[in-house]
């Protein structure tokens, strides 16, 4: 019998196990004889064990995933993706007397499965998206006759029912969830005399997965808007083979955002900005609707037209702009807006009714146009800072004087709100240097203590807030858990499309057990370092945290025993003062699914620090506030090029700053809903999109393809609905979108293109900007080839109807297009039956038809596997991209494949590659050289190597050789000895994976990667004495990176192209390596200068001492150089761990002063070299 697979332990009664075979299934149980099914045809003849034969059912359980939903009924997953339902139908005695099988469902290729609460089920894949499927059991309560004949009568209808295909991929909302995520559901068979049970699946949320990266190739974006198209850095996407099967897919990911730009305006001189909704006026709101008819799917229009921006308000040094933004933008000359002077802030009130105006020197409350009224403002110093909570305006003086505005109803005269002026009972030991207004509607702020009687209510509470709870032992708790555990309403929604999409206002979610009364705080950060909260509007002091700016990692309430006004501690702290950095602005701000997540933003100094609030009961004061606040690592650079020049300014000009606003823009912006996302745009030199999307994972996305972005807002309007504008340093305003087609819920953007195959290999034709990709699919094997003399046959295997055939794979290579990620028509190379892809790229070849004497061309090789008795062939495939007239209406059809060469070669082509104009090949133990002349390839020179070479790269006229067992060897070609010789090898025994180059001006290093999960760099040095003068290449670095590495591309260092400067120079002739792993991550190698190599390998040092590992998991031990059998070389290691290195921005201020201490320098000198790095990978 085959060797079974794991056992799942039956629940009682009637208590035994299954044990899963390839072919049959078992049943054991001590206390009654054994009952096993065959499951085909193929367990005849191979076991003694009396097998009875399973009615209608073919299948194997090879790679098979299983689970109990209950003591009787298993869901199990086949290597397919067939899910079947099996239930073990017993009798009296409690014995299982037969299994009955119900194909349930097909979905995504299951690495593992586990029964979440009753009614859920996650499949996990390595292969596909892992998927949470909710079951629902339907009793078959009519007569099996009447069911089967109203199957029978529904058959032809569909057989395959698709649930859950409501956002399509292209076009789709905030995922482009492939087909890959659908279930196909199938009806069931009833069966007579036992009453059976039929389950159907359906989908509720799924996790993105990009693995296994088999291959990679870089391209150039479709659509990038024109603005963009004249940068000397060039904007490149990664195209990726992702899955297997019918999971197969191609991932497009790029690391940053690039907008698409609805329109631009010179507007120079303006330096801040805000939109603002306009009441809808009844006379107005047939004329929207009316045009709006065809946008109907995306949301009811009134309530649409209710959040449209009316005006935009541009704030200059010395007067103000207001525009109304409805068909068209037009300057308003006369309006209730004040226009004389800058304006300080913007925004609405009283749900979007009113707009409020803050000027320097006075606040207007504005409906529409019409000034409601106007209240002059002396707080001794003009106003400098505004924030508003419906119905709580919160304004602050140059001088720090705090003061609030309370929007109160009031129908004297006419006018049914007014401003009313509430005076903060605040002390003034200290000036407040900045603040911002919350309004928590996530129950998590609260001054009333959960332990005890309030246990109840946790229960219906958000549920980050149970998450909260349990971080006190972890300071991060799994984003998977929150979503699994937390918001349970993601689990529930019915469509896709909400569980996703974070932003919609609460009114429009579905209805939740809990939903807290919103409560409104202030936050404030005075100039001797602390950070207070108040409740509002008594202004009760409810969270105190002293030396807020030096970012602890967690912030604690200090504010027990503390007197609300002022104390004698703060004197003490007065003195710390001048060795504070000092906090430039604050925002507090729900984000989320229902904006259950309050995050905090800090801009300290040239710093970003990022924190969570989770609940916390610390049982000291009663009246504090229940929670506590987790700093996020983040890399975001907050530090501006020049920076001490921009000190002086602002020490210097200080005051006139203050006095015109114009030092005090915010960085921070909010947004509600930008295409759906809900999240914070950061400002600055290092543009970023802060995402918390409907799972809960905070994702921090870049946006530097324009530079500099100096003020930001967001806008939804006719021609740009869900949109934003920003200016840039040069003063232009852009009207942008989010591109439609990414998700954004994913490390890096990224989209998923099902391709329902397996993706083996992708190249970019540069010339014609489309991808060629090489694939394949299963099919099943039905002939065997024999071979009779010189002449070969096919012998056709008849089998039974439950014999299972073994699977071949059918290859085929298509040109796909970028512009709408379609296969392009009639552009499908079909090989042979048995024949294999074994290799395929773009290669460069000498032709007379370019000014350069090369062209590219798509070069493939083949190998024809037909078993031990056939002489395993191969073929070599040149094929030219060529544009065509295209067919009316099919647009992409000017794309063709020309087959200018394909001949049998003697052996197998395992790999390819050029040098010099020439095609290299591997074809069996041989490389040969060729030259491709009028559609024949001449050969030049051959060399005879190792057992197999899988992978060759060239440099010049330098071949760079990988064995699958012998390592690499290095080749050169003369040119005008037509000879290809050896240089140097790795004389050791290797399993290479992948290889490229590293180059570092004028060194080269060979990168390999390897079976142990390895990366190793090799070296040609010759006046080594340990090379042997030059036969044996030097390993001088080694690093694990914990995965299998298949792949490997290189870019320049980015920044080398912007002209010459001191830090350009540093970086011009050095490339960046990046690989992606089988497990889906992307990484990368950057050469690095020997000082700051030493400087930043004492950190990591010290790093590794000081921090506390994870798991008592060691970074250092994990980082040398695994290897199954002992070698006579120790590890070299010389590549530094550069997630290790990033925890250094992680530290607080006092904790970075005292590792840069013990390694003799100064913080700011490492903080320099780690964002150097970042901003010269900046690639993507």
């Amino acid at each position: 019998m085959e060797l079974p697979e794991p056992c799942p332990p039956e629940c009682l009664p009637p208590g035994g196990v299954v044990v899963f075979a390839v072919n049959s299934l078992l049943y054991l149980n001590q206390s009654v004889p054994p009952y096993g099914v065959a499951l085909n045809s193929l367990t005849s003849g191979t076991t003694a064990f009396p097998l009875r034969t399973q009615e209608g059912v073919r299948i194997t359980l090879d790679c098979a995933q299983a689970a109990f939903i209950s003591y009787d009924k298993m869901v199990i997953s086949l290597k397919g993706g067939e899910i079947y339902v099996l239930t073990l139908i017993t009798d009296g005695m409690r014995s299982v007397r037969a299994f009955h099988f119900d194909k349930a469902a097909a979905s995504v290729l299951t690495g593992s499965m586990v029964t979440m609460e009753p009614g859920y089920l996650f499949l996990g894949s390595r292969l596909g998206n892992s998927l949470l499927l909710k079951y629902t059991e339907k009793l078959q309560e009519a007569p099996a006759s009447t069911v089967r004949e109203a199957a029978d009568k529904e058959e032809p209808l569909s057989k395959k029912k698709r649930v859950d295909s409501t956002v399509s991929w292209s076009g789709g909302q905030s995922v482009p969830q492939d087909e890959v995520d659908e279930i196909e559901v199938y009806g069931s068979e009833a069966q007579s005399g036992t009453q059976l049970a039929t389950y159907s699946f359906e989908v509720c949320d799924s996790i993105l997965n990009i693995g296994p990266c088999a291959n990679a190739a870089m391209g150039e974006p479709a659509f990038l808007s024109e603005e963009f198209q004249n940068s000397p850095e060039p904007d490149l996407e990664i195209v990726m083979c992702s899955g297997y099967g019918k999971n197969g897919a191609l991932s497009v990911l790029q690391k940053s955002i690039r907008p698409q730009v609805v329109t631009t305006f010179e507007l120079p001189g303006c330096y801040d900005m805000w939109t603002v909704v306009a009441p809808v006026r009844k006379e107005q709101e047939e004329a929207p609707k009316g045009e709006g008819a065809e946008q109907e799917p995306s949301t009811p229009e009134t309530e649409d037209d209710g959040r449209r921006h009316g005006f935009l308000i541009l704030s200059r040094e010395d007067s103000t702009m207001i525009l109304q933004t409805g068909q068209e933008i037009m300057e308003l000359d006369t309006s209730g807006f004040a226009t004389q002077g800058p304006t300080v802030f913007a925004g609405n009130i009283g749900d979007n009714r009113y707009i409020v105006q803050v000027s320097p020197l006075g606040i207007r409350l504005l409906e529409g146009v019409n000034q409601l009224h106007f209240i002059p403002v002396d707080l001794g110093s003009p106003i400098v800072q505004c924030a508003v909570a419906d119905p709580y305006v919160v304004i602050m003086s140059a001088e720090g004087h705090v003061t609030m505005f309370l929007l109160k109803s009031d129908s004297y005269g006419g006018r049914h709100h007014r401003l009313a002026l509430h005076k903060p009972p605040l002390h003034h030991q200290s000036k407040v240097i900045a603040m911002c207004v919350y309004r928590d509607v996530s129950g998590m702020f609260t001054t009333e203590s959960r332990l005890g009687g309030a246990r109840d209510e946790l229960g219906g509470r958000s549920g980050s807030e149970a998450e909260g709870q349990g971080s006190e032992t972890s300071p991060t708790v799994d984003d998977e858990e929150e979503m699994l555990y937390g918001d349970s309403g993601s689990l529930f929604s019915p469509s896709k499309e909400e569980a996703r999409r974070s932003s919609q206002p609460p009114a429009d979610r579905d209805p939740t057990p809990f939903r807290a009364e919103p409560t409104h705080w202030c936050l404030l950060v005075r100039e001797n370092g602390t950070m207070e909260i108040y409740q509002l509007p008594d202004w009760r002091l409810v969270f105190l945290v002293k030396n807020f700016p030096v970012g602890q990692r967690v912030l604690v309430d200090s504010s027990f025993g503390q007197p609300t006004t002022q104390g004698e501690a703060r004197k003490e702290e007065a003195t710390r003062q001048g060795e504070l950095p000092l906090v430039k602005e604050v925002l507090l701000v729900a984000l989320g699914s229902r904006q259950s997540r309050p995050y905090l933003l800090v801009h300290v100094d040239q710093e970003l620090l990022i924190y969570e609030a989770f609940a916390h009961d610390s049982q000291l004061g009663q009246g504090n506030l229940k929670v506590r606040f987790k700093k996020v690592p983040h890399n975001i650079n907050f530090r501006e090029k020049k920076p001490k020049p921009s000190k002086k300014k602002a020490d210097g000009g200080g005051t006139e700053e203050g006095a015109g606003a114009r030092g005090r823009v915010a960085r921070f912006r909010y947004f509600e809903d930008i295409y759906g996302y809900s999240g914070v745009f950061i400002c600055g030199p290092s543009p970023h999109w802060l995402l918390v999307t409907g799972r809960g994972a905070l994702r921090l996305h870049p946006m530097g393809i324009d530079g500099p972005i100096d003020s930001f807002a967001p806008f939804h309007n006719v021609n740009c609905p869900r949109g934003f504008l920003y200016f840039n340093r040069q003063g232009e305003l852009r009207i942008s979108v989010l591109p439609a087609y990414l998700s954004y819920d994913a490390p890096w953007p990224v989209r998923k293109i099902p391709l329902r195959c397996t993706a083996h290999y992708v190249a970019y034709h540069v010339e014609s900007k489309v991808y060629a990709v090489a694939t394949s699919t299963n099919t099943p094997c039905t002939r065997i080839p024999r071979m009779t003399g010189e002449e070969k046959e096919f012998e056709t295997i008849e089998r039974d109807d439950r014999y299972i055939h073994p699977q071949q794979e059918a290859f085929s290579i298509q040109l796909i297009s970028p512009v709408s990620w379609e296969a392009i028509p009639n552009a499908r190379i079909e090989l042979e039956e048995w024949e294999h892809v074994t290799c395929m790229k773009t290669v460069s070849l000498r032709s007379e038809e370019t000014v350069s004497g090369l062209k590219g061309y798509v070069a493939a090789g083949t190998c024809l596997m037909q078993g031990e008795e056939v002489t395993c062939r191969g073929r070599i495939l040149i094929m030219d991209v060529i544009e065509v007239v295209p067919e009316p209406g099919q647009p992409l059809t000017k794309n063709k494949f020309k087959v200018l060469y394909e001949k049998e070669q003697k052996g197998p082509v395992t790999a390819l590659c050029h040098c010099n104009g020439h095609l290299v090949s591997a074809i069996g133990q041989k490389i040969f050289l060729w030259s491709l002349r009028a559609s024949e390839l001449t050969g030049m020179a051959f060399i005879d190597t190792q057992l197999y070479i899988h992978q060759m790269i060239s440099v010049k006229n330098f071949i760079l050789a990988a064995d699958v067992m012998k390592s690499i060897s290095l080749l050169r070609y003369q040119e005008d000895s037509k000879t290809l010789s050896l240089v140097s090898r790795d004389a050791k025994p290797l399993e290479v994976y992948s290889v490229d180059f590293m180059v570092d001006n004028a060194q080269l290093g060979f990168l390999v990667s390897d079976r142990d999960r390895n990366l190793m760099v090799y070296m040609y040095l010759p006046e080594a004495k340990e090379s042997f003068g030059g036969m044996r290449l030097l390993r001088r670095a080694d690093f694990h990176v914990g995965a299998h590495v298949n792949t490997f591309w290189r870019t320049p260092c980015r920044g080398a192209a912007e002209g010459p400067s001191k830090k350009s120079v540093v970086w011009e002739n050095k490339h960046i390596t990046w690989f992606a792993t089988l497990d889906g991550g992307i990484g990368l190698l950057l050469p690095m200068q020997e000082k700051t190599y030493r400087r930043l390998l004492m950190l990591q040092n010290a790093l590794t001492t000081m921090l506390p590992h994870h798991a008592g998991l060691n970074p250092r031990a994990f980082r040398m150089l695994h290897v199954d059998r002992r070698t006579l070389q120790n590890a070299v290691r010389n590549i530094l761990d550069g997630e290790l290195l990033n925890r250094y921005l992680y530290l607080s201020t006092m904790e970075r002063s005292e590792l840069a201490k013990k390694i003799g320098t100064t913080p700011d000198i490492i903080l320099d070299d780690l964002l150097e790095t970042d901003r010269v990978t900046a690639h993507f």
